[in-house]
């Protein structure tokens, strides 16, 4: 999934990403509530985690116009602020869920995998095709009963193929949902990402390249 955090406490910012990307996530930071407005436009995120206190532009009008501009991401809100009130005063923004600091890093990373899968069309917990069976909750995927240890980028990458349930996905598609935005589009990662993931399947090659268009697993 994409993942934007918004935080002013950039330690604090830095250190949910890292843990978002444990869970192999591509997330985008932002200090501030212009740069995060800033990076909405331009990307498509599943998932924003919303510090509310931001500097510049405050997060409730963060939420606001992300809610106003139809956007499919869902919104975790963040606060140092507990109480019941400041927690509905948030949801009425338009905030999907609330977490109140100090928190969990596991149970944030829980928060968010549960909002990607609402910003999403529903998908089994455990995806099947071709042979493959991938478990997103265990990271474990299998090819014939055969054990396949991936990379974090291999796995994401394998993940959004199988969601296409068939179809072609585009390269600039993978690199929007498995790398973040300092992954360059020029670089080839994606096709040197997709030719590991083929190796590491084994034979029949599973993973077909569509000219012009992308990969699919048929």
């Amino acid at each position: 999934m994409r993942v934007l955090v918004v935080e002013d406490e950039r330690v604090l910012a830095d250190a949910i990403a890292e843990w978002l990307r444990e869970e192999t996530h591509a997330v985008d930071t932002a200090h501030d509530g212009a740069a995060a407005l800033e990076r909405i436009a331009v990307n498509d995120y599943d998932v924003v985690v919303l510090d509310r206190d931001l500097p510049v532009v405050h997060g409730d009008e963060v939420c606001r116009e992300l809610v106003a501009s139809d956007s499919t991401a869902r919104v975790l809100m963040l606060t140092a602020a507990a109480e019941v009130g400041d927690r509905v005063a948030g949801l009425a923004l338009g905030a999907d869920d609330y977490l109140a600091k100090p928190f969990a890093f596991a149970e944030l990373a829980a928060r968010v995998l549960a909002l990607g899968r609402r910003a999403r069309p529903a998908a089994p917990p455990v995806l099947r095709r071709a042979g493959i069976t991938l478990d997103p909750a265990r990271r474990e995927v299998f090819r014939d009963g055969r054990y396949v240890p991936l990379s974090k980028k291999e796995f994401a990458v394998l993940t959004e193929l199988l969601r296409a349930e068939g179809a072609v996905v585009s390269a600039e598609a993978l690199l929007e949902k498995a790398w973040d935005e300092n992954a360059d589009p020029f670089t080839g990662v994606v096709r040197l990402t997709v030719l590991k993931l083929r190796r590491k399947l084994g034979e029949p090659a599973v993973v077909l390249t569509v000219p012009g268009a992308g990969y699919r697993i048929p």
